[in-house]
C-alpha cells in the first residue's frame, strides 16, 4: 500500500508539472518543488518571469490554484513563485528556447550552437545538445553538440548533471531537445585542490627524512 502511496503521489506531481508547461510556456517555467503540510500543499514555481506567472493582479495564480484543486485533487494548494537566479544554466528553460526557436523556423545548428555559447558564458563547466528528428528532411536523425567538459556515465553523470527534455512540434514532425549541463559549482570527484600549506610540509618532511 505505501508503494501505491508513493507512485500515485509521483503520477500527480508528473501531471501538474506537465499542466505548468503548457500553462506557463510565456513565464520561462522550469520546474516545481511540490511540499505537503498540515495545512494543504505549497507548490513553488520556478521561473525566469515570475510576473508572467502571478498575471494582472494575481490572475494567473488564482487561475492555477484553481485548476490543481478541481482538475488534480491538490489539497488546498498555495502557490509561491521563485526566479531562476542564472536562466542560462537552467537545462529545462534553454531546452524550451531551442524548441521555441525550433517552431518559429530557426535551423537548428544555428540554435544550438548560440544556447552553447549562452550556456558557456554563464560560466558552465560544460554542455550537451542533443536535438533529434526530422530536421532538415523525411528521415530523422540526431545531432549533437557539445562544449566544455560533461560527463556521461556513472554517479557524477547522474548526481552532477541537471537534465531536461523537451519537445518542438514541426511540419515534418515531432523534434526533442535534451539539455545537460554541468554547473560552476560543481565538485567533481577527480578534481584535486593541492594547498600550498601542505606542500611545504611534505618537503620539509622530505628533507628532514634525508638527514
Amino acid at each position: 500500500m505505501i508503494e501505491r502511496t508513493f507512485v500515485g503521489e509521483n503520477v500527480s506531481e508528473t501531471l501538474i508539472d506537465e499542466y505548468f508547461k503548457t500553462k506557463l510556456v510565456r513565464a520561462g517555467y522550469s520546474h516545481i518543488d511540490l511540499k505537503k503540510t498540515p495545512i494543504g500543499t505549497r507548490i513553488t514555481v520556478f521561473a525566469e518571469k515570475p510576473g508572467f506567472v502571478i498575471g494582472r493582479k494575481g490572475k494567473m495564480v488564482k487561475e492555477l490554484t484553481e485548476t490543481l484543486s478541481t482538475e488534480y485533487a491538490v489539497n488546498n494548494p498555495q502557490i509561491e513563485v521563485k526566479q531562476v537566479e542564472s536562466p542560462d544554466l537552467d537545462p529545462a528553460i534553454v531546452g524550451h528556447k531551442i524548441a521555441s526557436s525550433l517552431e518559429r523556423g530557426m535551423h537548428f545548428r544555428k540554435t544550438a550552437h548560440s544556447a552553447i555559447r549562452r550556456v558557456m558564458g554563464s560560466g558552465a563547466k560544460g554542455v550537451s545538445i542533443i536535438v533529434s528528428g526530422k530536421l532538415s528532411g523525411e528521415r530523422s536523425r540526431t545531432e549533437k553538440f557539445m562544449d566544455g567538459y560533461m560527463k556521461h556515465c556513472g554517479e557524477p553523470a547522474e548526481a552532477l548533471v541537471n537534465k531536461s527534455h523537451q519537445l518542438a512540434k514541426l511540419k515534418l514532425g515531432v523534434v526533442g531537445v535534451t539539455v545537460k549541463i554541468m554547473k560552476p559549482d560543481v565538485s567533481l570527484p577527480d578534481e584535486i585542490t593541492i594547498l600550498s600549506g601542505e606542500i611545504k610540509e611534505v618537503t620539509e618532511y622530505s628533507e628532514a627524512s634525508q638527514e
